[in-house]
């Protein structure tokens, strides 16, 4: 694709990575076929190719966002399968999320649309704010259809019953059993912590049991994703920053062989922390070093090995490839071939490269076409007749349990339970375990 940026524009970081990503496009449309906004609307300003000329138009003449940019680049699910169809390489995730910190800058939104934004922004990345909020909203339940669609989806998001909090959801240290082979940083999140407490369990069990000491250390919150996808910059380089400080402490002063992260959504984005702080001379070090020893907890069980799995019931699991894992991160089989070494039977959902809906806060910022994604997931699962479903990321483990009729659990939660561990909660309901 040819540019026009003028030689002081290319004086900007930001516009002369855009402009390189720019050129990299052949207007091929491949990213069409795997897009799902465009596979559900129709149009070609909803694909991957339709944004990009948007943001090219917008970035090259310096304009102010407008209202018709910022309603396709918000539809945008982020799932990246356009890059894994990419022929070209064309690097989509960086190039929209500079359009959206530049529509977070210069488009003043209506302001039921700050306030939400600024809210979700707020709460989300903020346990001790989360949780609370969870409580109030599962109050208003009963009212929920009263209210406006996004409003409602955000009380519709509250649990029934929040699950207590677990240790393992604190920074502390975890001792290895047996010989310790290993020592790696554990990231626990914000939301999967007051939503999921469990996840965080079931990897420091899983991780122990083999060999494993895990750190948790204070001073590392939210990674950042949730208002990086925003546009809120400045906030997610804040939280970037402080957890490469946090872990950069950690890998000088005792020495760290991973950063295992549960959340495919965070570790896409703890892998792009050396991107993301390339300009900065303090951190820019640090945040590449943070990045190189970033792993998925599949990852990290991949290279270890599963010790004596074997799978307490004859099950059929459903795996979900998260998004931000198979396009994000390039990790596809490796949690369904855990899966099938532990003993489970574990089957790839169909159409499997297609996003579930929700991609962060995507589910409440556009309820109605997360809704209708996720009814297509639902329906590909249901295909499978599977026992249960198994993913890597928090949010789409929340997604599709409100729409399958069956348990939907943390990948790293079954495989806890095939080495030793506890049956999965979401599981035990309904599974008579022997």
């Amino acid at each position: 694709m040819q540019t026009r940026f003028t030689p002081l524009q290319l004086r900007n970081p930001d516009l002369a990575e855009a402009d390189k990503i720019l050129r990299a496009c052949v207007h091929c449309g491949f990213c069409l076929a795997t897009c799902p906004t465009y596979l559900e609307l129709g149009d070609e300003l909803d694909s991957p190719r339709g944004r990009i000329y948007l943001i090219k138009d917008m970035l090259e003449n310096d304009k102010p966002a407008s209202p018709q940019v910022a309603e396709h680049v918000d539809r945008c699910l982020s799932c990246l399968a356009c890059m894994t169809t990419c022929p070209s390489g064309v690097h989509y995730m960086h190039l929209v999320d500079l359009a959206r910190t530049r529509i977070e800058e210069t488009l003043r939104r209506p302001w039921p649309e700050r306030a939400l934004r600024a809210l979700l922004a707020s709460i989300l990345p903020r346990p001790l704010l989360f949780r609370p909020a969870l409580v109030l909203a599962r109050l208003a339940r009963p009212l929920a259809r009263l209210l406006p669609g996004r409003l409602e989806a955000l009380v519709r998001l509250a649990p029934a019953r929040l699950p207590r909090a677990l240790p393992e959801n604190r920074p502390r240290r975890f001792a290895a059993e047996g010989s310790r082979v290993r020592r790696v940083a554990l990231l626990q999140g914000c939301v999967q912590t007051v939503l999921a407490p469990e996840i965080n369990a079931a990897t420091v069990r899983v991780l122990t049991r083999h060999g494993a000491e895990v750190v948790a250390p204070a001073g590392v919150g939210c990674c950042g994703a949730l208002v990086h996808h925003l546009g809120r910059r400045d906030e997610a380089l804040g939280a970037a920053r402080a957890a490469v400080a946090a872990w950069s402490d950690l890998i000088e002063s005792e020495g760290i062989d991973a950063i295992v992260v549960n959340a495919s959504g965070c570790g896409t984005m703890v892998k792009d922390y050396g991107h993301l702080l390339r300009g900065d001379p303090e951190f820019a070090g640090r945040a590449a070093r943070v990045s190189a020893l970033a792993r998925d907890i599949a990852e990290i069980m991949g290279e270890i090995g599963l010790e004596g799995a074997k799978a307490p019931r004859p099950l059929v699991v459903a795996y979900h490839s998260a998004c931000s894992l198979q396009h994000g991160q390039k990790v596809h089989d490796l949690g369904r071939d855990l899966l099938a070494a532990a003993g489970f039977e574990a089957r790839d959902v169909p159409d499997g490269h297609l996003c579930c809906g929700s991609a962060g806060t995507y589910n409440l910022l556009e309820p109605e076409l997360a809704a209708t994604l996720a009814a297509r997931k639902a329906a590909a699962i249901e295909s499978i007749r599977a026992d249960a479903v198994a993913a890597g990321n928090i949010g789409c483990i929340v997604q599709i349990a409100k729409v399958v009729e069956r348990p939907v659990v943390h990948t790293v939660e079954l495989l806890d339970w095939a080495t030793g561990g506890p049956c999965p909660p979401a599981l035990a309901k309904t599974v008579p375990v022997k």
